[in-house]
């Protein structure tokens, strides 16, 4: 083993123990890893940023932004309309809705799909008074398996065919993946629907309940009165926030019988206003420090009486990647911001027992919210969140319903038809899409997932370092070695596996980056076309089902869901052996 071999292996073990660990953000473990590997010499510094004009990135990134303008034109929500789901067993319903995530997903973005179906899904539940933890993990794992169709349906798909293309001279086409991927999906589908929901826990769980009993929000909603000689007359409702450290809301001020509804930071308290505040009790402590400043009311007020036309309270899921990730609620200012109030967070089902300016928001936390209905929409887009409990929040069909998903399929035939490459096809769709008006370019940059994309143009020049160094020939020369005298079905088997394996401790990016270099250098030793590798490869990084932790749209659904970490690995450990078992022949049919 030379030095820049053992280099480039203690970067990568460190890196795999980085992304494990989960402290730090994917992106940023991977450009400390692209760092790294230029001072030790093992990427030219003239090559270190080549990944970001790499294909696959530049491909990714128009997936992304396709994605989001087939979500807001309408034209999903028109289709599911139309859709008439079956509502007398819990099997057909669970088949329609992971049936039509898994068709979305196969051309859109899996987060974006699952993104449509989820507050459907969960309307479904609370319709037929089903728990939606049996309905949700099928409903992800069903976005996840619609990716394997096509090339646009999932990123180790379009990391697989440029590396083919880089390396084999020419890159898997946009169905190349559908013989394997759509028999895959569909003996992956046929066991969520026949024995993985059976698999879940029944567990009342983030949207099955109300929202007062999911928060348990009648416990901290208290009325009290604004006394003539207050001292806080004059005081607006921000101020009054703010001496409480943001951790009481101002719901609701009753003023000689007019409600104002979530009312403005800047409203002034005047004498006998009842005020409707949320908040812990001891929350409230600082408001009745000095004798009469507030008068404590009696009343435990119903959360119900706090809606009205105008004012909602609704369920909110925090999106990945979203702009609250990791902030904190004073850091955010909602209500300054906005005028929304927080009422209180859920997390993996519970409502969340630390006082709310201490939590730092995640991926899948479901926030209660209160405030008039186009704030609570101006929130949701602006900070990334996901309206998972009021359908009044939905996107309207509007300009542009038909000519985005035509335009899309322009690209697609263009593409299919080898005219051009990949990514200069979903460029052009782009760049269409924004002349013509149909999406905004500050819409069309808030759609990319940037740490996605920066993640992959810091690997690339490490996956390549593996290949440049002799590191994956070493690999490859190790595995033969032990497996000497195996057939080839067997070591597909082992690198599907291992491709699997990795995703679900890390992300499925990172994992195509790393494993196709050694899916390569295997045929290559082998003597066998590299296809059935890389097709293997592509497979097992697109099938993180372990962990909640494996893929984002499994982080989503753990919130709705109330999910623990075990229901992940209970249905997926199953369904890992039903791809491998179905989607090796299938590769060896194909490919070999």
């Amino acid at each position: 083993m030379t030095l820049d071999q053992l280099t480039v292996f203690s970067i990568l073990a460190v890196v795999m123990i980085l992304f494990v660990w989960n402290h730090w953000r994917y992106d940023v473990v991977a450009g400390i890893a692209l760092l790294t590997s230029v001072y030790a010499g093992i990427v030219p510094m003239d090559h270190a940023f080549e990944g970001f004009s790499h294909p696959a990135v530049i491909t990714v990134a128009c997936v992304l932004v396709i994605s989001q303008a087939l979500q807001s034109c309408g034209v999903v929500e028109l289709f599911l309309r139309y859709l008439a789901y079956a509502r007398g067993s819990i099997t057909t319903q669970i088949a329609a809705n992971c049936g039509v995530t898994a068709f979305l997903s196969a051309f859109m973005n899996n987060i974006g799909a699952l993104a449509l179906m989820l507050p459907i899904t969960l309307r479904d539940a609370q319709k037929s008074k089903r728990p939606a933890s049996k309905l949700l993990i099928p409903l992800s794992f069903a976005s996840l398996l619609g990716g394997l169709v096509t090339l646009v349906g999932t990123p180790p798909n379009i990391i697989i065919a440029t590396f083919r293309a880089n390396n084999v001279g020419e890159p898997f086409s946009m169905f190349d993946f559908t013989p394997v991927g759509i028999v895959v999906a569909l003996a992956g589908l046929l066991y969520l629907v026949t024995i993985g929901w059976r698999l879940l826990p029944g567990r009342p769980g983030g949207s099955d309940q109300d929202s007062s009993e999911q928060f348990h929000i009648a416990r901290y909603i208290s009325e009290v009165r604004v006394p003539p000689d207050s001292q806080l007359i004059g005081t607006s409702v921000g101020a009054l926030e703010l001496m409480c450290e943001g951790e009481v809301a101002v719901m609701l001020i009753l003023r000689k019988d007019r409600r104002r509804m979530a009312p403005s930071a800047m409203e002034l308290l005047q004498p006998g206003d009842v005020l409707i505040l949320e908040g812990h009790s001891e929350s409230l402590q600082p408001l009745f420090e000095n004798p009469g400043m507030l008068d404590a009311g009696a009343e435990v007020i119903d959360p119900d009486w706090l809606k009205s036309p105008d004012v909602r309270v609704i369920e909110a899921v925090v999106m990945p990647n979203s702009a609250i990730e990791g902030l904190s609620m004073r850091s955010i200012g909602m209500h300054q911001r906005f005028g929304v109030n927080l009422l209180a967070v859920a997390r993996e089902g519970h409502a969340a027992r630390t006082r709310l300016k201490h939590i730092k928001y995640k991926t899948g936390d479901v926030l209660l919210l209160q405030g008039e209905t186009q704030a609570l929409e101006q929130l949701c887009q602006t900070l990334g969140c996901l309206g998972i409990k009021n359908r009044g929040l939905e996107i309207n069909p509007r300009r542009g319903v038909l000519l985005i998903p035509g335009t899309f399929a322009m690209g697609i035939f263009v593409a299919a038809m080898g005219w051009v490459p990949v990514e200069i096809a979903f460029t052009t769709v782009v760049g269409i899409l924004v002349l013509m008006k149909m999406v905004s370019l500050r819409a069309a940059y808030r759609s990319i997932e940037w740490p996605i994309i920066v993640l992959l143009g810091f690997l690339i020049p490490i996956g390549e370092a593996l290949q440049t160094t002799g590191a994956t020939e070493l690999i490859a020369q190790g595995i033969l070695g032990v497996s000497d005298g195996l057939p080839v079905w067997s070591l597909l088997i082992l690198v599907m596996t291992v491709s699997m394996l990795l995703s679900d401790l890390v992300h499925n990016t990172p994992t195509a980056v790393l494993m196709a270099p050694i899916a390569l250098s295997l045929a290559t030793g082998l003597g066998v076309s590299a296809d059935p590798f890389l097709m293997a490869v592509a497979v097992g990084a697109a099938s993180p089902y372990l962990t909640p932790i494996g893929h984002q749209s499994n982080t989503l659904v753990m919130g709705p869901g109330g999910y623990s970490f075990g229901d992940y690995w209970r249905v997926g450990l199953l369904l890992d052996i039903v791809i491998v078992s179905v989607a090796v022949p299938m590769i060896m049919l194909v490919w070999m």
